[in-house]
C-alpha cells in the first residue's frame, strides 16, 4: 500500500462521510426528478403504453452499457466517472429545462431524458460499486454498505411525497432546474474535498480493446467457480422476484380495493422497513459467513413472498412488505461486499458491470413472464409459487459448498 492509499485509509470515516454525502444530494435530486417525470406522463398521456415506453428507456440502455461501463471503471479514474456521469445528466436536464420553458414540451422528449438518465446510471453503478474498496478499509465494507442501503432507503421514502409537493406548488420546470442544482452540488464535493488516487490499473497505459478487456472480465468470472454460481443464484432469484415487486400494486389494487393510500401505504411499509434492515445490518454486520446472511435474507424474502399471497387482511400485508423491505439491505449489503473483497481491484468495475447486467435484465424477463400470466391467474397464485421457489433457492444456496467457502470472512491483517 503506497503512501496516499494508506492516508486515505487512515482518513477513511471523513472521506466516506464526503462521498456519501455527494450520492446522497445527487440521489436525492434524481429520485424526485423521475417521480416527477413519471407522473407528468401519467397526467399528460394517461396512457398504460406511455408508460410502459418510459420505463423501457428507463432500463435498456443501462442494461446495454453495463459491460462498458464495467471496463471504463477499470480503465479509468472512478471518481471521474462518477462525476462524467453526474455532469452528463445536469446538462442533458438542464437542456429540457430550457426546452420547457421555450414552450418545446414534446412527449417524446421525456423518453430521451429517461434514456439519458439511464445512461448516467449505467456508467455510475460500477463505477461507485468499484470505488468503494478504494476508500473503505475492508473490515468496514458492510458498516458502509450498510449505511448507504439506509440512506438510499430514506431517499426512497421521502423523494415521492416531496415531488408531489412540488408538482402540487410549482412547475415540471422548476423540479429539473432542482435537479441540476443537486447535481452540482455533488459534483463539486467530490472535485474540490474528496481526494482518491487511481488504482494500479488506470496508471498504466491501455493497449488492449474495450471488447478485449470485457472479454477478460468474462474470462475472470468463468476462472472463479464462485462467481459463476453467485451470478447464476442473483439470475434465478431476480426473476423469481418479480411478482413481488411488480405485481403486488395490481394486486393490492384487485384484491383490497381502497385507491391511492393503500398503494401508497405499500411503498412507505417497504422503504420504512428498508431504513430499518439498513440499521440493522449495519450494526449486527451479518454471520461470519456472508453467503449464510445472503441465504437467510433470502429465505425472509421467500417467506413474505408467500405470505403476501395468502393473507386476506391489508394491515398484516403491510406488515409482511415492511418485512420484507426489512430483508433487502440483508441481502444487497453482503453481495456486494462479498465483491468488494474476493474480487481483484483491477477486476473490480467488470465484475459489478455483470452485475448490472443481471439486476437490470432478469426483473423485465421475469415479468416477460409473470406479467402476461396475471390476466389469467390470480397474483395470489404467483406469489405464492415464487415464493416457495425463494425458499428452496435459500436452502441450496446454503448447501452450495463453493459459495460457502467464498462466503467466509477473511483473514485479518496483522
Amino acid at each position: 500500500m503506497n503512501t496516499v492509499e494508506y492516508k486515505l485509509k487512515e482518513n477513511w470515516f471523513k472521506n466516506i462521510i464526503l462521498f456519501l454525502s455527494s450520492q446522497t444530494i445527487s440521489l436525492f435530486g434524481s429520485a424526485v426528478i423521475q417521480y416527477a417525470l413519471m407522473w407528468h406522463i401519467t397526467l399528460m398521456t394517461e396512457s398504460g403504453k406511455m408508460m410502459t415506453l418510459y420505463i423501457i428507456c428507463g432500463f435498456i440502455p443501462t442494461f446495454l452499457l453495463s459491460p462498458v461501463a464495467g471496463v471504463w471503471a477499470d480503465r479509468y479514474n472512478r471518481k471521474m466517472l462518477i462525476i462524467l456521469a453526474d455532469g452528463m445528466i445536469a446538462i442533458a436536464t438542464l437542456i429540457l429545462a430550457i426546452l420547457f420553458l421555450m414552450g418545446y414540451d414534446a412527449i417524446w422528449l421525456l423518453f430521451v431524458m429517461a434514456a439519458v438518465r439511464a445512461f448516467g446510471t449505467g456508467i455510475q453503478t460500477p463505477a461507485v460499486g468499484a470505488i468503494l474498496p478504494q476508500i473503505v478499509p475492508k473490515d468496514k465494507l458492510t458498516k458502509v454498505n450498510g449505511a448507504n442501503g439506509s440512506i438510499q432507503a430514506v431517499i426512497m421514502f421521502v423523494s415521492p411525497m416531496v415531488s408531489a409537493a412540488l408538482l402540487g406548488l410549482t412547475s415540471i420546470e422548476v423540479i429539473f432546474f432542482m435537479d441540476v442544482i443537486t447535481a452540482a452540488i455533488a459534483i463539486f464535493t467530490l472535485l474540490v474535498f474528496l481526494k482518491v488516487p487511481l488504482h494500479e490499473k488506470a496508471t498504466e497505459k491501455q493497449t488492449t480493446s474495450y471488447f478485449s478487456d470485457f472479454k477478460q472480465g468474462l474470462q475472470y468470472v468463468n476462472n472463479h467457480s464462485f462467481l459463476k454460481e453467485f451470478f447464476l443464484f442473483f439470475a434465478v432469484f431476480f426473476v423469481l422476484m418479480a411478482p413481488a415487486a411488480f405485481l403486488t400494486p395490481l394486486q393490492v389494487t384487485r384484491s383490497f380495493g381502497g385507491g391511492e393510500w393503500k398503494l401508497a401505504a405499500i411503498e412507505c411499509a417497504f422503504s420504512i422497513g428498508m431504513m430499518v434492515g439498513g440499521v440493522i445490518i449495519g450494526t449486527w454486520g451479518g454471520f461470519e459467513n456472508k453467503i449464510k446472511t445472503l441465504g437467510f435474507a433470502s429465505l425472509i424474502m421467500g417467506i413474505c413472498t408467500v405470505a403476501l399471497g395468502i393473507v386476506p387482511v391489508f394491515w398484516i400485508y403491510l406488515s409482511f412488505m415492511a418485512l420484507f423491505g426489512v430483508a433487502m439491505p440483508i441481502f444487497n449489503t453482503p453481495a456486494n461486499v462479498l465483491l468488494q473483497e474476493k474480487v481483484e481491484d483491477d477486476y473490480l468495475g467488470r465484475v459489478f458491470g455483470v452485475m448490472g447486467m443481471i439486476s437490470t435484465s432478469m426483473m423485465p424477463i421475469g415479468m416477460l413472464i409473470f406479467g402476461p400470466i396475471a390476466d389469467f391467474i390470480k397474483i395470489e397464485w404467483l406469489l405464492l409459487g415464487t415464493g416457495i421457489f425463494t425458499i428452496i433457492l435459500a436452502i441450496f444456496l446454503w448447501q452450495n459448498k463453493t459459495l460457502i467457502e467464498a462466503g467466509k470472512p477473511l483473514l485479518k491483517e496483522v
